[in-house]
């Protein structure tokens, strides 16, 4: 096994949850499909029953196999966590994080910039279940103590938003959060655990829609919980208790893309970065949301506590027909429509910040767009996103858009 404190990330990258020797020399832990697991006596039945998550063991195959455990171990080591959790989805990871720590009567405080299926589960289940869900302005930082009541038990952040891309002040909510008594959590799917560390800056848990870019290939989906060692056990009960269960396939998946991952997130940053500056010096565009521009509200954040940026960033156009906005998105050839992100390939979505937030809003006098930065040759993106704005132009009836 890998000396895991003397490598790098990059090395750590290709070894952490490998053991060759316990898979008959095999370089990848193999898929292990398990429902029924025996036992060689009761008395291993019973210590299982005890402790039914002993590394490399489980009581059934619902609450992990050694492929499941395998990746567990390489994402817990490589965000600084005791433990990590695999789940079905990124919002299975987000439910299973905040019900441990919630119940009826309980306050909670949720970014106003969150992915909108965690707003959906705040504001519909939670609500449901007896909890009060407070949205907060994500540019707050300490300001979030004057929020904070008796009752608050937990804080979730994003940062940055995934629609409007505000940095948040990770370590000064964090410490907020706990001299209160509260857990925070946050969502790293952005950053991954390569270009944030959020329990060094003092978050108790990390969530990752692994989906996206670890797993990086549009192909499975993927829930990550992350935590230390007390906060683990008591997460780790309850997405037992939830049924959670990720499929080992998509584990498998997911395991495969961590190694690529660092190669992967330094072209989506490089590519990402070369688009927004592009879109920067278009006429058309009023705004481009990227922390790692100079010029975004949050870059001097992003510089301090990130290591690195991902490809995905939002940009807000000058006002234009909603046919000249289809015009331009319908005719990409590179660009896909769709939801998702952190895979090979580019997408541009509509994307509507304001419409989905009530403690702040985003002032916007156009169209926001949210595009994802893939592997294909940049030059040819470029070409891809000039034909867009000629088309734009042409239906609105402005100027035509400038060449490259």
């Amino acid at each position: 096994m890998v000396k895991k404190n003397s490598y790098k990330t990059d090395t750590l990258l290709s070894h952490l949850g490998r053991d060759s020797a316990a898979n008959h020399g095999v370089v990848n832990p193999p898929v292990y499909h398990a429902s029924t697991l025996l036992f060689d006596s009761v008395e291993t039945l019973l210590e299982m029953r005890r402790d039914p998550y002993i590394k490399g063991r489980t009581m059934y195959g619902r609450m992990g196999t050694p492929t499941t455990f395998a990746l567990e171990e390489a994402v817990a080591h490589l965000e600084g966590g005791y433990g990590a959790i695999a789940v079905q989805s990124g919002l299975a990871a987000i439910v299973g994080a905040i019900t441990t720590f919630v119940g009826q009567g309980d306050h909670i405080l949720v970014s106003d910039s969150v992915y909108k299926p965690n707003r959906n589960f705040c504001e519909d289940f939670l609500a449901r279940m007896g909890v009060e869900v407070e949205f907060y302005d994500p540019t707050i930082g300490a300001g979030i103590a004057k929020l904070m009541r008796p009752e608050t038990k937990l804080v979730f952040l994003e940062s940055p938003g995934s629609h409007s891309f505000e940095v948040q002040d990770v370590p000064a909510i964090a410490a907020t959060a706990r001299a209160s008594g509260a857990v925070s959590i946050i969502d790293n799917s952005w950053a991954t655990p390569l270009y944030l560390k959020p329990l060094a800056l003092g978050v108790d848990i990390s969530v990752h829609a692994a989906t996206k870019y670890i797993v990086g290939h549009a192909d499975a989906m993927m829930g990550l919980i992350i935590a230390g060692e007390s906060h683990y056990t008591r997460i780790r009960h309850t997405t037992a208790l939830l049924g959670y269960s990720a499929a080992p396939d998509d584990v498998y998946l997911a395991l495969r893309g961590l190694r690529t991952l660092s190669v992967r997130l330094a072209r989506h940053e490089e590519t990402g970065l070369m688009l927004a500056k592009w879109f920067q010096d278009r006429p058309e565009v009023e705004r481009v949301l990227h922390p790692a521009l100079p010029s975004d509200p949050g870059y001097e954040i992003w510089r301090r506590d990130f290591t690195g940026a991902s490809g995905l960033f939002g940009v807000i156009f000058k006002p234009c027909s909603d046919a000249a906005l289809a015009a331009m998105i319908d005719g990409y050839d590179l660009f896909g429509l769709g939801a998702s992100w952190g895979g090979y390939e580019s997408l541009a979505l509509p994307s509507g910040p304001s419409m989905a937030r009530s403690a702040t809003t985003l002032e916007t006098s156009g169209p926001v767009v949210r595009f994802h930065a893939g592997l294909e040759d940049p030059r040819d993106l470029i070409a891809d996103l000039e034909a867009g704005l000629i088309r734009m132009a042409a239906v609105n009836g402005g100027e035509e858009s400038r060449g490259i």
